[in-house]
């Protein structure tokens, strides 16, 4: 359990990178047994044995509870994880079937979730913007394009966001490149309403429309946010799954070897 934890952590990674000073990354808040605490305490209750769920993110009536006990410590739903801890009774229950079970076979391939992967070709479409012009992929052939999937309930996919500015709308504003992010499977209203609340922290960008994931199923069937980078020819040259420490990084070298190439 200690070990889910940290992938845990590391995939809602919070650390600051080299981004505009003026755009900080929210923290995460950590709430179990009715009470806010830390990432060392729940690394402890893991440690003993006490974890019995993980819930990433709440709905608004929840959040709302939460700020009125704990006042301004409380932020975006998508960043408050609660926890759920198993009595001492179901703790031993718990250990003594772990003890039982047969191991998982840890040679089974990871299922990614893509459809298109590196040297696809990328699907042509056409998107909805927020700002209500449509743009069309195949459109932008001689230009690198960062097509990103998101969703307004998804913290990762909003951790990205904030280094957005700073390491790759920023760097290759004059250059022949293109960000498209496409909110999944979201009503413009919620999407709308999201983009605002970040713009107000500094996070200032137009995304795309695709309420019934007609993109997205061209794509992949699963786990956000994803990243495509494809290349002035249509064909993608780069996929990655999830936010954690350095990926943004990573994406702007590959962005930035074939603006070079």
């Amino acid at each position: 359990m200690k070990h889910i934890i940290l992938l845990i952590f590391a995939a809602y990674s919070v650390v600051m990178g080299a981004q505009e000073a003026s755009i900080k990354k929210p923290d995460y808040v950590i709430i179990a047994n009715d009470q806010i605490i830390t990432k060392e305490q729940l690394n402890e209750y893991a440690k003993e044995g006490y974890i019995k769920g993980i819930n990433k993110g709440v709905s608004e009536e929840t959040r709302n509870e939460f700020a009125t006990k704990f006042g301004d410590k409380i932020g975006d739903r998508a960043f408050i994880i609660t926890i759920d801890l198993f009595t001492e009774e179901e703790k031993e229950a718990n250990q003594n079937k772990l003890k039982t079970e047969a191991k998982p076979d840890t040679t089974i391939a990871k299922d990614t979730g893509l459809i298109l992967n590196v040297n696809d070709a990328a699907q042509d479409f056409e998107v909805k913007m927020l700002t209500g012009e449509t743009i069309k992929l195949s459109d932008l052939k001689g230009k690198v394009v960062l097509l990103n999937f998101w969703a307004t309930w998804c913290a990762p996919c909003l951790m990205e966001f904030y280094e957005m500015p700073g390491k790759i709308l920023k760097p290759f504003e004059d250059k022949d490149f293109v960000f498209l992010p496409i909110s999944r499977g979201e009503a413009e209203t919620i999407v709308s309403k999201k983009m605002l609340q970040l713009k107000e922290k500094g996070i200032d960008f137009n995304v795309g429309l695709d309420p019934d994931k007609t993109i997205w199923n061209q794509y992949a069937t699963k786990f956000i946010p994803k990243n495509f980078i494809i290349d002035k020819d249509g064909i993608i040259q780069y996929v990655s799954t999830g936010n954690y420490e350095g990926s943004v990084d990573t994406i702007a070298k590959e962005i930035e070897k074939l603006l070079t190439d």
